[in-house]
C-alpha cells in the first residue's frame, strides 16, 4: 500500500515493483528498478527515506528514521535481505545488508560492504568500505574481495529479474 502522510506522497518510478502488501508511507523515493517486497514496511513518516537505482528491501523488512535527526538513505544496487531493520542510517552503494540484521540510528555503512545475517550494528558505527561485518554486537570480521563484490551484485542482478516477472504477471499493481 501506498499512502501519504502529512501533504507527502510516496514518489515510485515505472520501474519499480512494490507488492501491494508493503507499506509504503510519506516522504520516500525509489530510484529506477528498485524494489519493495511482501511485507516490507518503509514508513517516511518521521523523515525522508531514499533508495536508490538497483536496489531491493525484502520481505518483513523495516526502514524507519529518527524524528528530526536521521533519514535513510540506501544507496544503489543494495540488497537489504529478510526481515531486516534499517534504522536512521547510512547504507553506500553495492551493498548486502543479511537476513534480520539491523542497523541502528546514525551507522553508515561503506560502499561494498557486507552486514551477515543477524548482525546489529549499534549506533553511530562507521563501516568501513568492502568490509564484512558480523555480530552482535557488529565486529568487523574481514575485508571483501572482488567475488565477494560479485556476490554482492548478484544478489541486487537477481531482485532486478523478479522485479520485471512480477511487473509483467502484476501489469505494474
Amino acid at each position: 500500500m501506498l499512502r501519504s502522510y502529512q501533504g507527502k506522497s510516496p514518489i515510485i518510478p515505472a520501474s519499480c515493483y512494490v507488492d501491494p502488501s508493503a507499506q509504503v508511507i510519506g516522504d520516500v523515493t525509489l530510484g529506477e528498478r528498485s524494489s519493495i517486497w511482501m511485507n516490507a514496511v518503509v514508513r517516511g513518516d518521521v523523515h525522508s527515506i531514499r533508495i536508490g537505482a538497483n536496489s531491493n528491501v525484502q520481505d518483513c523488512s523495516v526502514l524507519h528514521g529518527m524524528r528530526h535527526r536521521y533519514p535513510v538513505i540506501v544507496g544503489d544496487w543494495v540488497t537489504i535481505g529478510h526481515n531486516a531493520t534499517v534504522h536512521g542510517c547510512i547504507v553506500e552503494d553495492a551493498c548486502l545488508i543479511g537476513i534480520n540484521a539491523a542497523i541502528l540510528n546514525n551507522a553508515r555503512i561503506g560502499e561494498g560492504s557486507i552486514i551477515a545475517a543477524g548482525a546489529v550494528i549499534p549506533e553511530n558505527t562507521v563501516v568501513p568500505p568492502r568490509t564484512l561485518w558480523a555480530g552482535v554486537p557488529g565486529k568487523e570480521r574481514r575485508t571483501l574481495s572482488d567475488a565477494d563484490r560479485e556476490l554482492i551484485l548478484q544478489y541486487a542482478r537477481n531482485y532486478l529479474d523478479y522485479t520485471a516477472i512480477y511487473l509483467t504477471e502484476t501489469d505494474g499493481k
